[in-house]
């Protein structure tokens, strides 16, 4: 297994990596009075999955083998080792809720699983995108990593290369053009505005520092002025009634 994806693991267990996800959970705030069919494709670790099976029936759909490997919880939901081939054999109209969270800057094809996430997607039903927002990643790479050359080359480019090849970060502008016909968008949120950017992880391990940065973050999450350089964007959309496929 690579040491990439152990270190991956690892972080995603530290503070800002369970501030991650809870931020996520707020946004969403999926009710748990109804039991759901949720689809969460390219589900990395599973953490996401894992949480929602608490209530509801999930699909996981992971193709990265060393991911599987490492997930978080191990019956609670259905784990699937592939990826936009699964999408072709679901059903129209079969999930009430859809996840697809920092999967689409790695592939060579994002309207083709678009296309599938939405299909599968009930009318009413939610789907949500999880995306790297290019201004966010420009000012961390600036700030938290002190190197402006590759920021600069990330500011002129919009691409860059990471642990699972290449990151092309995509404009909210392009996502909600493409799913416009069959989507309305009902809420833009920024993740990691403020907590990504102190290299003073120390303090993070506490328990002040923790629950006042979620409450910074969940405030100004919704902000206009601070979602427009968070390190992730949040895209939340519902699936018009008769949708056009």
């Amino acid at each position: 297994m690579s040491d990439a994806i152990k270190n991956y693991r690892s972080m995603v267990d530290q503070p800002w990596g369970r501030m991650f996800y809870e931020l996520i959970y707020k946004q969403l705030d999926v009710s748990d009075s109804k039991k759901l069919k949720i689809l969460d494709f390219g589900a990395g670790f599973c953490i996401t999955a894992d949480h929602y099976a608490k209530s509801h029936d999930v699909t996981a759909v992971e193709p990265n083998a060393e991911m599987r490997a490492l997930r978080v919880g191990d019956d609670a939901y259905t784990l699937v080792g592939a990826g936009i081939d699964y999408l072709r054999d679901l059903d129209d109209d079969s999930m009430d809720l859809v996840i697809c969270h920092n999967v689409l800057e790695y592939a060579d094809d994002k309207e083709a699983i678009l296309k599938h996430l939405v299909r599968v997607t009930k009318p009413g039903g939610i789907l949500s995108v999880v995306k790297h927002n290019l201004y966010g990643r420009v000012m961390a790479t600036a700030v938290m990593s002190d190197d402006p050359k590759t920021a600069l080359s990330l500011l002129d480019q919009g691409a860059e290369n990471s642990m699972f090849g290449k990151r092309d970060v995509y404009s909210n502008e392009w996502i909600t053009d493409i799913l416009k016909d069959r989507m309305t968008l009902t809420g833009t949120y920024g993740i990691r505005t403020f907590f990504g950017l102190s290299s003073n992880n120390d303090i993070k391990y506490t328990d002040e520092w923790y629950q006042s940065m979620l409450e910074l973050e969940t405030k100004a999450c919704s902000m206009d002025e601070y979602r427009k350089v968070a390190f992730f964007n949040h895209l939340i959309f519902a699936k018009k009634q008769n949708a056009e496929m």
